[in-house]
């Protein structure tokens, strides 16, 4: 009674069957960061059934103004594990796999793709590891999604979703783009991205290189792209335009 009364109101919008067919999806989503984070809440409130949530990551204090498994509480946990807790706490009858390992080119294929998921959620910020899962999900006709560069980003507005072939502006959508087409894909993968021009970031006194290499961020703009990415997920797999 209870997991009817929760999704009341999602199958106004989709109906039974949509509500049905998400509760047997499975997802997988690569980074949970300030983009990741976002996609696993959207999805777990809109009833998705099946998690692999895979980060090598813990939870850190600069992390709290834009993850939302980031709180005081749960800094030093491993990401997976916060937002496998979260899931649980919003559909306890979801299943939540979790894989704490940093991707690589050459792990991918045994981390991500050795249970095929349903749809993939690219939200890592690696360049190699990013263009490798990308293409190995290409070739292996994995439906995804990527999410490019949301630091030193203002504009929540102007994040759309494209064709990675359509991208402009961006720097990341360009590292992506050319070295996917390096290894002859030149489209059919759908990517959220930004056309606002990166706003300066400061730097401040006493910054290490990584720090000073880190962009800046905020909460609205990584959450948005990861909605959006969420949104599309949805709909694909339930095939509404």
């Amino acid at each position: 009674m209870m997991e009817l009364a929760r999704r009341t109101r999602t199958e106004k919008i989709i109906g039974k069957a949509g509500c049905e067919k998400l509760a047997l999806s499975t997802v997988a989503i690569c980074g949970l960061g300030g983009v990741g984070s976002y996609v696993v809440e959207a999805l777990a409130r809109a009833g998705v059934g099946h998690f692999i949530l895979i980060d090598f990551d813990t939870v850190s204090i600069s992390n709290i103004n834009r993850q939302i498994e980031a709180t005081t509480e749960t800094v030093g946990q491993a990401k997976t594990i916060a937002l496998k807790q979260r899931i649980a706490a919003i559909n306890p009858e979801a299943s939540v796999a979790i894989c704490s390992e940093r991707l690589t080119a050459k792990n991918i294929s045994k981390l991500v793709f050795a249970e095929t998921p349903d749809f993939l959620v690219d939200a890592i910020d690696d360049v190699p590891a990013k263009i490798s899962l990308l293409a190995q999900a290409k070739t292996g006709q994995v439906p995804v999604i990527s999410v490019m560069g949301t630091g030193n980003k203002l504009h929540p507005e102007q994040l759309e979703i494209a064709d990675i072939c359509k991208t402009e502006v961006c720097p990341l959508a360009r590292k992506v783009r050319k070295a996917l087409k390096a290894q002859g894909i030149t489209k059919g993968i759908p990517v959220v991205y930004s056309k606002e021009i990166p706003v300066h970031k400061e730097k401040k006194a006493g910054e290490t290189k990584e720090e000073d290499r880190a962009p800046g961020s905020i909460s609205f703009v990584p959450g948005a792209a990861g909605l959006i990415a969420a949104g599309f997920v949805v709909r694909s797999l339930l095939k509404i335009d």
